[in-house]
């Protein structure tokens, strides 16, 4: 028996050695230590043996066990730190090797503008708050002095959900929102999406941005409005800029203005970009209308304020001499990276 044993031994020794993968390594512990294996097979024919044999027989039984499973386990561990070795080799990092460069997105021209804006306007002492997209009619068009009856309201440029709810047609329904609130005095910027059912142009769009603004306190003057807008037009388009009111009609304001700028390409002498009049026609705005206060519930008679609005796509294609607005967002990445 342990002439067999010491064979057993050496022939697992040799099978230990050529055995170059863990899988062939399973194999021959399972061909040697399984239930069918040769070290099983002679403990069961330890029946076989005299009584006073079998204790002796099967401690050598045991014991080349043991030394077979040291002899595997042994193996194992130098075969898989052996391929732990070669694999890190093969994976080195050379750190003195330049990184791959990382393409990194960057902001949207009119995101650009829109955070120029709202700095300017933060500068001022306005906060910026947002309004709802989906709204009802009374706050895109009662609320702010505009009939039942009127143009604006027709279904030929506005998107209707319902009798009563709307896709918003302007941001200045955020300004109502805000004046409901009953917190006085109120400095305020409301930049947001708005829709309209307008044909895709160079000039238009269903789907575009304007940005709101409403000041309401004690003593608030037309002088105030002028003043203010002024300094908008110095601080985005250049210190020289000019600006120059003309008379409209808003329903919410009273008086209205549209406000031009001196065209920042010639300097008011007149070009192309500015069709040879020296101005350029950039945003709408006025005193606040007394009724629309009145339904906000604020006394017209203590306190008055200025509204004024306009579109960032507007000012995007005029502050980088875009001719296309939708170059905007036809996410042409060669357009893109110019800014």
């Amino acid at each position: 028996m342990k002439a067999r044993l010491d064979q057993i031994r050496k022939q697992v020794a040799e099978q230990i050695r050529n055995c170059d993968t863990t899988e062939k390594l399973n194999e021959m512990k399972v061909g040697v230590l399984g239930k069918k294996g040769e070290l099983t097979n002679l403990l069961k024919s330890l029946k076989d043996y005299a009584p006073e044999e079998r204790p002796q027989i099967g401690q050598l039984v045991n014991e080349t066990r043991a030394e077979i499973e040291k002899l595997i386990e042994e193996h194992r561990v130098n075969m898989e730190k052996t391929l732990r070795e070669a694999k890190m080799k093969a994976e080195v990092i050379d750190v003195t090797l330049p990184a791959k460069k990382t393409e990194l997105g960057h902001r949207h021209p009119n995101t650009i503008v829109l955070e120029e804006v709202e700095r300017i306007f933060i500068g001022m002492g306005y906060e910026v708050v947002e309004g709802p997209e989906v709204e009802k009619d009374y706050y895109n068009f009662e609320a702010l002095n505009i009939p039942a009856d009127h143009p604006a309201k027709d279904e030929q440029d506005t998107f209707y959900i319902t009798g009563d709810i709307l896709l918003r047609t302007q941001t200045s329904g955020a300004q109502i929102h805000e004046m409901e609130k009953g917190k006085l005095p109120i400095r305020m910027l409301a930049p947001g999406r708005v829709f309209r059912s307008d044909e895709v142009d160079a000039t238009h769009s269903p789907c575009f941005h304007q940005i709101e603004g409403l000041v309401i306190d004690r003593d608030i003057t037309f002088a105030d409005l002028k003043g203010t807008l002024a300094e908008f037009a110095r601080e985005l388009f250049g210190e020289q800029t000019k600006v120059k009111f003309r008379p409209h009609h808003f329903p919410f304001t009273e008086p209205s203005a549209e406000m031009d700028v001196s065209c920042f390409k010639c300097g008011g002498s007149g070009c192309r970009f500015c069709k040879g009049s020296g101005w350029i026609e950039i945003l709408g705005c006025g005193m606040v209308h007394p009724h629309v206060l009145e339904m906000s519930h604020i006394d017209p008679e203590v306190y008055t304020g200025f509204a004024f609005g306009v579109g960032l796509e507007r000012i995007t294609l005029l502050k980088y001499e875009i001719d296309d607005m939708r170059l905007l967002y036809e996410n042409d990445i060669r357009f893109l990276k110019q800014f």
